[in-house]
């Protein structure tokens, strides 16, 4: 695989510094240009960057010349990962698109695009092929691919197996999300300092309808959503990194026991196996028999991040089948599956 000049749109903030670490030592993927907001253009990176990532920022970062993100500006890009915020997103990554330059976007505004993939590669590779719809460019030299919310990814790569076997019917379930979900400076300390916040502004919707698209079938250039009801209750916890989800499922059809729900989980395979890429976890779902485990504080980084866990699987009083769940929100659930759809587009030769 040869070398790809990016550019990471949103530099200064949170995802953004998340694609710094990320991408650092990266095999098939260099930052080329670094774009942030028309205040920080012109200005240093380092001087710039409130740097929250628990590594030492690298030099040659901390010496770039911030961009303003456009693409007559950032234009030595072979393609950007957008960390930009949702108020500003949609142009943006518009006016990239448009411009011959694809978007790998963590952003919200175009994930219910009908021609734009909302992609988990382990879950929905073959959504990448939504691309063949969009009209930024004509010759589909610019394109956008979305990753999904933090908790959706977690979610779908757990309910996957489970519903490819039996057919989901509904899904009740709470999060218990990490502070580092809202960004810097995030959550105020008087408020989440031992306490819990049972609400979280606009998160419930995005649970309840994007595991519906990811986990939908792609049939003759659109996804048919799969038909199941989301009841989400999103809240904050003091916890740093780590989303842990208490999940309820129903099914058509109902398993047998709840080992053998686990044997369908232990046994799915990846579909990115063969493909050889960097950022790929070698066990992307882990079940755990222990009823203490998955937890935030020793799972959140097994596989560099990238691996979500399992546990607690049993039989349920009301509905079918409850079950544990914890994604890093920040890599698995942001930077990290971006990453891994843009090695996933690399490898199926979508970059020019």
């Amino acid at each position: 695989m040869r070398t790809f000049n990016v550019g990471i749109l949103g530099a200064t903030g949170a995802v953004g510094q998340k694609f710094i670490h990320l991408l650092q030592g990266h095999p098939w993927f260099h930052i080329a240009q670094l774009g942030a907001s028309e205040r920080s253009a012109g200005k240093r990176y380092g001087d710039t960057v409130t740097w929250i990532e628990p590594v030492d920022l690298p030099d040659a970062i901390a010496n770039q010349t911030i961009q303003s993100c456009r693409p007559e500006v950032m234009n030595e890009v072979d393609f950007v990962f957008s960390g930009l915020d949702s108020g500003v997103a949609t142009e943006i990554e518009q006016s990239f698109a448009e411009a011959g330059i694809p978007v790998i976007s963590n952003a919200k505004n175009y994930r219910q695009h009908d021609s734009v993939p909302l992609l988990v590669p382990e879950v929905n590779a073959d959504h990448i092929g939504l691309i063949a719809q969009q009209k930024f460019t004509d010759d589909h030299s610019g394109f956008i691919v979305t990753n999904p919310n933090c908790v959706c990814i977690p979610l779908s790569m757990a309910l996957a197996p489970l519903h490819r076997r039996y057919g989901i019917a509904s899904v009740v379930m709470t999060t218990l999300q990490a502070i580092s979900g809202g960004g810097y400076p995030g959550v105020p300390g008087m408020d989440i300092t031992a306490n819990i916040m049972p609400y979280i502004d606009g998160e419930e919707p995005k649970i309840g309808l994007e595991p519906l698209k990811i986990l939908g079938e792609l049939k003759n250039g659109t996804v048919q959503f799969a038909d199941f009801p989301v009841e989400a209750t999103a809240t904050r916890v003091p916890t740093v990194e780590g989303h842990l989800l208490s999940v309820t499922v129903s099914f058509e059809e109902k398993p047998a026991s709840a080992d053998e729900a686990k044997k369908v989980i232990r046994d799915w395979q990846s579909p990115l196996e063969d493909l050889d890429l960097p950022s790929a976890p070698k066990q992307p779902l882990r079940l755990y028999e222990n009823p203490r485990f998955p937890q935030p504080r020793l799972h959140s980084y097994q596989e560099g991040g990238m691996q979500v866990s399992v546990g607690r699987v049993r039989e349920a009083e009301v509905m079918d089948l409850s079950m544990m769940v914890l994604g890093h929100n920040t890599v698995r659930g942001a930077a990290g599956c971006s990453i891994l759809n843009a090695e996933l587009l690399a490898r199926k030769g979508y970059f020019s």
